[in-house]
């Protein structure tokens, strides 16, 4: 695991070095670091992950625990569902948000607009299918 923290690691600096851009795979890819508490550590945790925004509310944006198709769920949805809050920084902006996980229909179109504009994310669940369905988890931005 120490490499994929080496490549979040760069990610996350290209991030704060460039008000929110970064180039390579994710040039021009709209991208959020969230900040996750551990559930068991306690300690906070940053992960780089692209997200679709809200078409009917801009304090909304929408986040896919893809892992990049690995069959298990990534360590920060398991913190952030259970903890039901976290912090982003999308841009230069960073806000608390609080979560929540879209089931069902809400979740299918959702995810079906994120493979329109991204189509590896259909790559993703298709490697997925008979084990496990990627979660979409809906971030408000916290009063």
């Amino acid at each position: 695991m120490p490499a994929a923290n080496d490549w979040n690691a760069k990610i996350i600096a290209e991030f704060h070095a460039n008000d929110g851009r970064v180039g390579g795979n994710f040039e021009g890819a709209p991208l959020t670091i969230l900040h996750h508490v551990g559930r068991k550590s306690g300690h906070e945790y940053l992960a780089p992950v692209m997200y679709l925004p809200s078409e009917s509310d801009p304090d909304t944006i929408y986040v896919f625990a893809s892992a990049g198709g690995a069959p298990e769920h990534p360590k920060w949805y398991v913190n952030m569902t259970a903890a039901g809050k976290a912090t982003v920084e999308v841009g230069t902006q960073n806000y608390p948000v609080t979560v929540t996980e879209l089931t069902g229909a809400e979740r299918d179109r959702v995810y079906s607009e994120q493979v329109k504009r991204y189509p590896g994310f259909g790559e993703y669940e298709r490697k997925n299918v008979g084990i496990r369905t990627i979660p979409v988890l809906a971030l408000r931005r916290a009063a």
